[in-house]
């Protein structure tokens, strides 16, 4: 189920006087953003045509057609940049993103039982861990536990370690 929606940065402080703006990119591929043209602003609500897009010293930076000012660039700050959710780049085999994950339901693969249904997915550097039931469970996010993967399905089939549930 493809969202109507995707979130790829949050738009921060105003970066020189020209208009430029820095962000937080929500993509561990940051060569996508050069191939960004037109995107959605939500804060302010308005479509924005990207003149350019480049990382300076680790941090994203964007200059949109007609800001050209540190006052207009202000007037973004905290915007969402979202991209229709047909629109976005294609993941390899065996990934996915998280808004493909979230609302599975997770099943016990041996058994069929619920364990309850896809909230949330952290990541804190190793596997991501995926959130079940608003954070009543953290599934590791790796082949060994997660088998069967069936966004379309929204569906997780998964061989957990004994005890795993248990854990505070």
């Amino acid at each position: 189920m493809t969202p109507e929606w995707v979130t790829v940065a949050i738009l921060g402080k105003p970066r020189g006087n020209r208009g430029e703006v820095t962000a937080i990119g929500l993509s561990s591929h940051t060569d996508r953003y050069s191939a960004l043209r037109t995107v959605y602003l939500f804060g302010s609500g308005q479509p924005a045509e990207i003149e350019r897009v480049w990382e300076h010293e680790g941090t994203l930076i964007f200059k949109f057609r007609g800001v050209d000012t540190i006052s207009d660039a202000e007037k973004l700050r905290d915007a969402e940049v979202r991209i229709p959710g047909a629109e976005r780049a294609r993941v390899g085999e065996d990934e996915f993103y998280h808004s493909d994950l979230i609302g599975c339901e997770l099943r016990e693969r041996s058994s069929g039982r619920r364990i309850g249904a896809v909230t949330g997915v952290e990541e804190y550097g190793g596997p991501a861990l995926l959130e079940i039931d608003g954070g009543r469970v953290l599934v590791p996010f790796v082949r060994a536990i997660c088998v069967d993967i069936r966004p379309d399905e929204r569906l997780i089939l998964a061989d957990l370690p004994e005890g795993l549930e248990d854990l505070d």
